[in-house]
């Protein structure tokens, strides 16, 4: 029988299926007569719990990298927030008991995040998750999910994979990952793909149709899942393992190379990054740069404002790491759809359309300037440049580039060093900024496009939404015209394009972006390669060849069916280069 998910980490994998049950962990919610005693033995548990997830974190540093032992980290600061800790406690005095009190503060951040439509935002809920599991292990005092034990030739079949579950995870014995939650940028499919894992996330009921100890194979590159295999199943996807360990190796032979066209045109394939530790795989990926370097981390993982002097420091650890290539700083990309209690954002029925980014940063110089003025100063260290996200209008551009021609003033006249010349650009994402590109270019130093946002104002979606989740796509013709519509303005203007979302490494997309003339393509660090190696197997004549008729189509299905075979048959003339 075959299953469909979503395929969250490319490869092939073949073993025998591990299920991983549920922890029981159901308890009798009784009412505290000792307040302090049960304060106590919560604060313990805490301890417990804290000195716990640090080693974990640990472990994943030195097994995985520091950014995927950052996601852990990050569980430590959510549970001792000053906000969660007094309502514990103020719970547990009202007479509940710490797992009740516990239980009702997570439910109340899980229902606050998964409100918000923020994919980013709603990956939270699985470390709320994660941290809920965590600490009623140890006041109930039974034992965690541990998938460290799991045998070779080994494919998990879990609920959920849960950060903390990766930490003591057994890379050579694990073929393949199934779960019947989670996205592609998910914690689950980022911890996969650092792992290098074959995964596919949200086959429904996954964990009720699969038998322990089945054989079964997952497709990560397509989010096919077969359990119980004929001989012509497994022959024909071991072949394709071969194939795709092939192409991975062949891979390496894109390192250090120039990116460029099969013709020879030169394009510049930068990296997207959420956090400053995250600089230093931009360098081991051989990225060119940082494409989009996303500043809401520094807020979203601090208890108050951080300090001019935090991001400071942070953005020019950035700058100084890049050795001179570019690092494109978006600004503060927060509002009703993010929330950080310490801004005191008020809840809103539309948050997608609502006060947010730059919209919000303009509304609050206090938050925003002493973000301008650290950008301004970490562009003494390295080629810093500055992008507003959200852009709708001419007049948000304006205001943003009078706001820093203030800030430099004020630096001047303290005799602080920064870069003259900075360059100031609008990340495209809008509709409004589809329509419009050619007024937005004239205040603008360069464009980035949001494909993500882009493709979900334009199509109108919520991609959260599995009811209307089959119209976000990025081959929607609607959504290829705004794409060529803000490259087009860019290149009248005389200003340089690029694009930061998902689309920029889709092989599928990647010609339609040569042919409309994009400079920039800013991925994962992980992607880059792939990126590197789709780029240079089209010429820009096959690829502008290939949009004439992509152009003219009238569906996504249409589009999406003319570009896989566009792909394939690229691949077979190209494929060995």
């Amino acid at each position: 029988m075959t299953y469909e998910g979503i395929a969250a980490s490319s490869g092939i994998g073949i073993g025998r299926a591990v299920l991983i049950k549920e922890q029981d962990l159901s308890y009798e919610a009784k009412a505290v007569s000792n307040v302090k005693e049960e304060i106590d033995r919560y604060n313990s548990a805490l301890d417990k719990f804290k000195s716990d997830t640090s080693a974990k974190a640990d472990e994943l540093e030195k097994s995985v990298g520091a950014k995927e032992a950052e996601i852990i980290r990050g569980h430590i600061l959510m549970i001792t927030d000053p906000f969660m800790q007094s309502e514990i406690e103020r719970l547990i005095g009202e007479g509940e008991c710490a797992e009740k009190a516990l239980e009702t503060m997570c439910d109340m951040y899980a229902a606050m995040f998964s409100s918000t439509g923020d994919e980013l935002t709603m990956q939270r809920v699985t470390d709320i998750e994660d941290i809920r599991k965590g600490m009623l292990s140890i006041l109930l005092g039974r034992n965690e999910t541990d998938i460290g034990d799991c045998p070779g030739g080994s494919v998990i079949v879990v609920k959920d994979l849960t950060p903390s579950m990766t930490a003591g995870i057994k890379k050579e014995n694990i073929e393949a990952i199934v779960t019947e939650t989670g996205g592609f940028t998910s914690h689950s499919a980022i911890l996969a793909r650092a792992l290098e894992i074959p995964a596919v996330l949200s086959v429904s009921n996954i964990t009720k149709l699969i038998s322990d100890g089945e054989d079964i194979i997952v497709d990560g590159s397509s989010g096919s899942v077969i359990n119980s295999p004929n001989p012509a199943q497994r022959a024909d996807y071991e072949g394709r393992r071969s194939s795709f360990l092939e192409a991975k190796a062949a891979l390496r032979n894109f390192v250090g190379k120039e990116t460029k066209t099969a013709d020879g045109v030169k394009l510049e394939l930068c990296c997207n990054i959420g956090k400053p530790a995250d600089a230093h795989n931009v360098i081991d990926c051989d990225g060119e740069g940082v494409g989009l370097f996303r500043t809401e981390f520094l807020f979203m993982d601090n208890t108050s404002l951080p300090s001019e002097e935090e991001q400071f420091e942070a953005y020019r650890k950035v700058a100084a790491s890049m050795n001179g290539k570019p690092v494109i700083i978006r600004t503060l990309d927060i509002g009703g759809d993010k929330e950080i209690p310490y801004l005191g954002l008020e809840p809103e029925d539309n948050p997608f359309l609502g006060y947010r980014a730059v919209r919000y940063c303009l509304s609050r110089p206090d938050v925003y300037k002493p973000q301008l003025r650290a950008l301004l100063r970490a562009s003494a260290f390295g080629d810093v440049r500055i992008m507003a996200p959200l852009v709708t209008t001419v007049d948000e551009m304006r205001s943003v580039r009078a706001l820093v021609e203030e800030i430099k003033s004020e630096l001047d006249s303290e005799g602080v060093e920064y870069n003259k010349n900075i360059k100031i650009g609008a990340m495209a994402e809008t509709a409004a900024a589809g329509v419009v590109p050619d007024l937005l270019a004239r205040e603008s130093d360069f464009f980035s496009i949001g494909t993500n946002d882009l493709t979900g104002y334009t199509m109108c979606v919520d991609r959260g939404n599995p009811k209307v989740a089959y119209l976000y796509s990025a081959y929607d013709p609607a959504v290829l015209r705004m794409i060529k519509n803000i490259i087009t303005a860019g290149k009248n203007a005389g200003i340089p394009v690029g694009m930061c979302g998902e689309a920029a490494a889709d092989p599928l997309l990647i010609p339609m972006l040569i042919a409309f003339g994009l400079d920039e393509y800013s991925v994962s660090p992980t992607s880059v390669l792939a990126t590197r190696r789709t780029i240079s197997l089209w010429s820009v004549n096959e690829a502008k060849t290939l949009a004439e008729k992509v152009m003219m189509l009238e569906t996504e299905k249409e589009v999406k069916k003319a570009l896989a075979d566009a792909a394939m048959l690229q691949e077979k003339k190209g494929g060995n280069k």
